[in-house]
């Protein structure tokens, strides 16, 4: 017998609604064919987001899921598009970003002839980089599967879903799916706390290591107001892809590099560490001997199981960081008296050069920015001079790539800016970026542009990939030994700029960089500026 499909809605209608009732407004995209019908009688309320390339969409929705603290849509075309995308889909699960990357299929019924742009194994593309993928086994099941994906991608640790929907599903009949209430977040065992408690009244010199997990739990301020308490030197983790702690609070002491030698240097003398929101810890190379110094007491906070399954030495507590700090900030104060930590030495003022040195670049950013202006960073050959002169104010100020993949930073930059923008926060979005980085997603430019952002991209041309020179010698090159295809000579930013609608200038001398960062950092759209650096 025929179904009365009168009162119900189709998959579109009821997929539309869901997304409505979870948050979601914007949509993210670059079309092809078999995405058409979802977007057949597109709301008026909701937002197409264009993208001119696949990679640049999933790293806008990364920064926009990040400055909303709420899942992204995404829609990708369907395999090629998707291959497209896997470099940023690789940065939202290492960002842990939660976000919900559709794709176009062929229609159910030309599938079994291997059809041309189908998807053969759509869910298994994606994969490791997702939590969650899935094609539907029927057209019904499909704002089912939106209602898991999210409750997936938003349950602790964060991170991408994938749902793969054929071209015939969308005016198909379904039934409404109401939003249930599932908590996202993993509570800390009282026990152990309570024995972390007990640690930190016992230490004498404790020491906190913050990771990118802070400011996502949004727990900077609670973090600030424990190290306080308990007078602990606060490092940042290594490849941290989030600001978890003032960087000119009194406490902080500096950014832990990626080698495991270098961390244990640097944390002597403390003998309690406790790792909040980050791996402990992230290497970049080999390393030999102890993880922590010799008789150092090491905890560790996280709300990812595998990370704490892989931790090498310590005790580890799953729970989300806010959590746990809470707990820990309503336990009774430390009865060890303690001495305030030596603070962090500052980097000496740079002197005006040609070509500019990125410390005086840096610097004079640092001067010209406004203090609710926002840093989206992707110049890895700059990064230690960043953090040493141009330092972040704590939450939501600063957002980068946590997996090292090249070709986030511009379109993170523009979600960033959009979610700021949805949340009525104020400040400008600066996109710090290489030139090299730039490359890998210049297309962002135009999405930019078309949607006047408030946003300064800032250009680093050192005319070449600097991080792969200066790292070459740890592989052993000889110094001054360039890897091959390693120099970018020649290129013209403001003249890309231009091509995608955006006013450019090109800075060479130190004597008019000030006045050129003032004019970039008000200007009332987007717009770029190329500062040519030693």
């Amino acid at each position: 017998m025929p179904t009365d499909t009168s009162n119900r809605p189709t998959v579109r209608e009821a997929f539309l609604r869901l997304m409505r009732d979870l948050g979601i407004d914007t949509v993210f995209g670059n079309p092809g064919s078999t995405e058409l019908p979802m977007f057949r009688d597109f709301p008026k309320d909701f937002r197409y987001v264009l993208g001119l390339q696949e990679s640049v969409v999933v790293g806008m929705a990364d920064g926009y899921a990040q400055a909303t603290r709420n899942a992204s849509m995404v829609n990708l075309h369907s395999a090629a598009g998707v291959g497209h995308a896997m470099g940023n889909i690789f940065t939202a699960f290492r960002n842990q970003t939660p976000m919900i990357v559709t794709a176009g299929q062929q229609a159910r019924s030309i599938l079994p002839f291997d059809p041309f742009l189908s998807a053969s194994q759509a869910t298994e593309l994606p994969r490791p980089y997702v939590k969650w993928a899935i094609e539907p086994a029927r057209a019904e099941d499909v704002p089912l599967a939106l209602l898991r994906a999210y409750q997936i991608a938003m349950q602790a640790p964060c991170g991408p879903v994938f749902i793969s929907i054929p071209a015939d599903d969308w005016d198909r009949h379904t039934d409404w799916v109401p939003v249930r209430q599932v908590s996202h977040t993993v509570s800390p065992d009282p026990a152990m706390l309570a024995q972390l408690v007990q640690a930190l009244d016992r230490s004498q010199r404790p020491a906190f290591v913050v990771g990118a997990g802070v400011d996502r739990d949004d727990a900077v301020n609670a973090v600030v107001a424990l190290a306080e308490r308990h007078q602990a030197a606060v490092y940042t983790a290594p490849m941290s892809a989030r600001c978890g702690f003032p960087e000119k609070h009194r406490l902080f002491s500096g950014f832990l590099p990626a080698m495991r030698e270098r961390i244990v240097e640097a944390l002597a003398g403390h003998d309690l560490v406790v790792v909040l929101g980050a791996p402990a810890f992230s290497y970049h190379v080999e390393g030999q001997g102890p993880h922590v110094p010799v008789g150092t007491d090491l905890w560790q906070v996280v709300d990812d199981p595998q990370v704490a399954a892989w931790t090498p030495a310590g005790t580890g507590i799953l729970s989300s960081v806010h959590l746990a700090v809470a707990a820990l900030l309503a336990a009774p104060a430390p009865t060890t008296p303690r001495t305030t930590p030596e603070p962090r030495r500052q980097a000496p003022q740079a002197e005006p050069s040609m070509p500019m040195s990125v410390a005086f670049v840096l610097q004079t950013l640092d001067a010209a920015r406004g203090p609710d202006d926002v840093v989206v960073e992707e110049a890895p050959g700059s990064r230690g001079v960043m953090q040493a002169c141009l330092p972040m104010r704590g939450s939501d100020s600063f957002y980068t790539m946590a997996s090292g993949g090249l070709g986030h930073g511009m379109p993170a930059a523009i979600g960033v800016a959009l979610g700021r923008q949805k949340l009525g926060l104020p400040g400008r979005v600066i996109a710090l970026i290489g030139d090299g980085s730039s490359l890998y997603a210049i297309q962002a430019l135009f999405t930019a542009s078309k949607l006047k952002l408030p946003i300064s991209f800032i250009i680093l041309n050192n005319q070449r990939y600097a991080a792969l020179q200066d790292f070459a010698p740890v592989f052993g090159y000889a110094p001054g030994d360039k890897p091959e295809g390693t120099d970018l000579e020649g290129l013209d930013f403001v003249a890309l700029a231009k091509g995608h609608g955006l006013p450019g200038q090109r800075v060479d001398r130190p004597e008019v960089l000030r006045h050129a960062l003032e004019s970039a950092l008000t200007h009332p759209g987007p717009c770029l500026i190329e500062l040519v650096v030693a």
